[in-house]
């Protein structure tokens, strides 16, 4: 598998990078890609709904009145499910939603990601990207030659100046290798990488 290395902003072709087949030509697995994506997704929920029973609200250890010649009805506790002041008959409590996902399968969604993007022409391979200062014009005039919506950039070493820069786009995500999801891949319209970039993620997934 070849890719086109290009020089931002002008898009100029500077090369061609020669990835592994293993990695980036993969046949798109929807299943796995699925699961694994619910699972990252399930992993994000905070979990922590929490409410009380009528064993944990506080008060009501003595009988209200007495059990009878009130005219009332019955009642041994304020805390009980059917007063406002009571507790919750099934009440919500702190859970952890994640899903198991083995190392495996984790990788075998990401090959199956990006060989669906170099299909798709949807992934540009660049040389280094660098800017002289942490200034977000300086990152929209790189970019503006590439025609996308969200633009997802996947960089060897991530740099201080291209966060700080990318910080006001809502729509440009700017991650390391160790960073990349199954989530920022699947949502973006166009991935540009760098090219030492590409190369430790074919180390890594292969």
């Amino acid at each position: 598998m070849d890719l086109t290395v290009q020089a931002l902003p002008a898009m100029n072709a500077t090369g061609t990078l020669a990835l592994a087949d293993d990695v980036f030509a993969r046949e798109f697995n929807e299943p796995l890609v699925h699961q694994v994506l619910v699972a990252w997704l399930a992993g994000a929920r905070q979990g922590s709904k929490a409410q009380k029973t009528r064993a944990e609200v506080r008060g009501g250890g003595s009988k209200p009145w007495r059990q009878k010649g009130t005219g009332r009805a019955r009642a041994g506790t304020i805390r009980s499910p059917l007063w406002r002041t009571g507790g919750k008959v099934f009440a919500a409590s702190p859970r952890d939603h994640s899903q198991k996902v083995n190392r495996k399968m984790y990788r075998g969604a990401l090959r199956s990601l990006f060989s669906e993007l170099v299909r798709q022409e949807r992934i540009l391979a660049v040389d280094p990207l660098r800017l002289d200062a942490p200034k977000t014009k300086l990152l929209v005039g790189q970019l503006g030659a590439i025609a996308a919506d969200r633009v997802l950039i996947i960089v060897a070493e991530l740099d201080r100046s291209l966060e700080l820069a990318a910080r006001n786009l809502p729509n440009i995500e700017v991650c390391a290798v160790g960073s990349v999801n199954p989530v920022s891949l699947l949502h973006c319209d166009r991935v540009v990488a760098e090219v030492d970039a590409l190369k430790r993620i074919e180390e890594v997934l292969a």
